[in-house]
């Protein structure tokens, strides 16, 4: 069923990830194992036309593999495993604008407001043919202005009608939990370098300590300081990845006043020193 939209991707991907001609659309291909990937999911829906992938938010896991498709409706740090290879995939960034314009003009009722923030599903037929016709757009960049829009639309109608429906709809309506919960992943994204107690988070999503702990766990899998700690441990990789600085020079830059205490947790995260780390990865991209 997802034979055509795999041959799509495969005609228009340029690396393992395609920012592409169609607006809010990206390509995923990969070909080869590597160890757990580090990554940050933005808001998007990930449609999989061939292998699988694992994903670990927090205390939550799921696998998505050919015909699924999982939503991700906040910023939040994960770890990946590409399980069945090779991996091809369209990523649609999400919109609120363009959702909650669809919601209006559909009149839809205002959602329940308890969920995770991810979720995984079969993809219907209605689905595939819809995304597959989105992607193949880039066969006729003349076609992109008139139509990608259009057929964005008709995967967000689609999608609402899906079991993803109910996490999609509370992603884009105002003053709901999950948004709140998704302003506070994003000011955390920001400032994950200021330290932040769960009262002050709590002022800035406009709840109370207790009521944004349990729907922030919910939402990510994780508590507010677990998803900062995330957050830290991921930049401070890339920056030892980037080139010439110290352990504790980053361990700074992050946000830790001890570089002892930052040492020793992102042991336990990556499980070798930073340095350690860092010259292991460096080896394996040399190396591949």
């Amino acid at each position: 069923m997802t034979d055509q939209l795999a041959a799509a991707i495969e005609r228009h991907r340029d690396g393992i990830s395609t920012e592409t001609a169609v607006p809010r659309l990206t390509l995923t291909a990969v070909d080869e194992h590597f160890s757990l990937a580090d990554m940050l999911y933005e808001p998007m829906i990930c449609f999989v036309a061939r292998g699988a992938k694992r994903t670990v938010s927090g205390d939550r896991s799921w696998r998505a593999g050919t015909g699924d498709m999982y939503l991700n409706s906040l910023h939040v740090p994960v770890t990946a495993t590409f399980e069945e290879l090779p991996y091809r995939a369209a990523i649609m960034r999400l919109d609120t604008q363009v959702l909650t314009g669809l919601l209006l003009e559909l009149d839809e009722p205002a959602p329940g407001d308890s969920s995770p923030g991810q979720g995984a599903a079969p993809m219907p037929a209605a689905v595939v043919d819809a995304v597959t016709r989105w992607v193949t757009l880039l066969d006729s960049p003349g076609d992109i202005a008139p139509l990608a829009t259009r057929t964005e639309a008709e995967i967000l109608y689609r999608l609402l009608g899906s079991p993803l429906g109910p996490v999609l709809r509370r992603w884009s309506v105002a003053g709901t939990a999950a948004t709140r919960i998704r302003h506070a992943a994003a000011w955390l994204l920001e400032h994950y370098a200021t330290p932040i107690t769960v009262a002050g988070l709590a002022e800035v999503a406009h709840m109370s300590p207790a009521t944004l702990h349990r729907h922030f766990r919910s939402a990510t899998g994780m508590s507010p300081l677990q998803f900062q700690k995330h957050l830290r441990m991921q930049q401070a990789r890339r920056l030892l990845m980037a080139g010439d600085t110290t352990a504790a020079q980053v361990a700074e830059a992050v946000g830790y006043a001890s570089a002892t205490q930052f040492n020793r947790e992102y042991r336990r995260v990556y499980g070798l020193p930073p340095a350690q780390d860092a010259a292991r990865l460096r080896t394996a991209m040399t190396s591949a």
